[in-house]
């Protein structure tokens, strides 16, 4: 009785799943028109110009010009559209979502030729699979162009997973046990105690990061839990005791952990990205415990990080800029928590009406953000057009068969 009464919940109105699904189309086509290669709101961070200049303060703000004209200042800086394996690894995902939904076999072709470029384009000379970024970033060291970072190549793994599920076939099993050899031979690795240890973000770095630490997590346990390696199960629950061991007394996650807690800030997206990989790490263990502290940590999601139930705040204590990124984690999140978690459907509801509302253009691409007096139109291939198809098939993906499950329940309670 319980579990039908979240079906009837999850079911959402004809006319509300058309609206998604015809954005839907709209992204499609664009993308289809575009092509996999695309800008990134980090490109231009990482030419040699942009290198150049971050060593001089003073001139460093002239990239912020960025902002204003997007297009003119990569122009300048000599930056060329480049396809992002990032991008590739959402874009496969969201395909078979896709699939999954429609059973049309140009999606499963899609997804094929997302996964097939990551097989040709991986990062070289590590243990296992693995891809990152085709540009130079700063952070709080140099990360060369192509550095695999685990946040790149979980994303990357989800996609083989997916298709592993969906086809069956072994190859794409055996792929995914291939990156989880990367996370354990290639990152550096926090021992904190016997229970607990961290992953760090790339090999070339030492950080503490909770979103990226978790996604390795979750690719070890679930992946060695379907081929019974007991050695990445035990590593990845390491890795989760870590994170979980630092979440705070309200449920929420920072973004970096100790000993790099050195801005104690929460954002959107990354807290979406904490909430899924505990989720689906849930769903694997079905660890009582570990469901009372997602439980605690979605509810301040919902709470401090949303304006009227409805627009994605980037942060708990401000509104703007609304970050396209933001709107697609939200949608993503609550989609794929709605099951477990159907206090989130009006909130899921609001959020992709409104998003779709006020961020689609009429060619079919998504913005970048929304000031309280500008909008960023430019279309960001990984930022904003792949994470947006990959949340709203999750999102026609579980309304769909939500309301499917909803029809079922109805027939089998005719009969009886």
């Amino acid at each position: 009785m319980q579990v039908a009464s979240l079906n009837h919940k999850m079911a959402l109105p004809r006319e509300k799943l058309d609206m998604v699904w015809n954005s839907i189309l709209k992204l499609d086509i664009w993308i289809s028109k575009n092509g996999w290669a695309g800008w990134d709101p980090y490109d231009v961070k990482g030419s040699r110009l942009s290198m150049k200049l971050q060593r001089c303060p003073v001139l460093w703000r002239i990239p912020t010009l960025e902002q204003g004209h997007p297009v003119l200042i990569r122009k300048l800086f000599g930056v060329r559209p480049q396809v992002n394996a990032k991008a590739m690894g959402l874009l496969a995902s969201s395909y078979v979502n896709l699939y999954q939904t429609e059973e049309c076999t140009s999606y499963l072709e899609k997804a094929k030729q997302c996964i097939d470029w990551l097989i040709e384009n991986p990062s070289q000379g590590y243990a296992g699979l693995c891809w990152g970024y085709p540009f130079d970033w700063q952070s709080r060291v140099f990360v060369p162009k192509g550095t695999p970072s685990g946040v790149v190549s979980s994303t990357c793994g989800h996609a083989f997973w997916k298709f592993y599920q969906l086809t069956g076939e072994r190859r794409y099993l055996e792929f995914c046990e291939s990156i989880c050899k990367f996370y354990l031979n290639d990152l550096n690795i926090d021992v904190v105690d016997d229970n607990r240890i961290c992953f760090s973000y790339t090999p070339v770095d030492s950080f503490h990061v909770h979103n990226a630490n978790l996604f390795i997590a979750e690719s070890l346990i679930r992946v060695g839990t379907e081929i019974g390696n007991s050695e990445f199960v035990q590593m990845g629950i390491k890795a989760l005791n870590y994170t979980l061991a630092e979440q705070n007394p309200d449920g929420s996650f920072y973004y970096w952990g100790p000993p790099d807690e050195l801005l104690y800030n929460i954002d959107h997206y990354h807290t979406g990205f904490v909430l899924r990989a505990l989720h689906s790490i849930y769903r694997t263990t079905k660890e009582r415990v570990l469901f009372h502290k997602i439980e605690k940590c979605y509810h301040h999601y919902l709470e401090n990080l949303f304006v009227d139930n409805m627009i994605p705040k980037l942060k708990p204590n401000s509104v703007y800029p609304i970050n396209i990124h933001s709107c697609a984690e939200a949608i993503l999140c609550l989609s794929e928590l709605n099951e477990d978690f159907p206090e989130g459907l009006e909130t899921l509801d609001r959020t992709a009406t409104w998003t779709i509302e006020n961020m689609q253009d009429r060619k079919g691409h998504f913005y970048y953000m929304i000031y309280s007096k500008r909008t960023i139109k430019i279309p960001y291939i990984r930022w904003a057009q792949a994470w947006m198809l990959l949340a709203l098939s999750a999102y026609q993906n579980r309304a769909s068969a939500a309301r499917e499950s909803s029809k079922t329940h109805v027939t089998k309670e005719a009969v009886i």
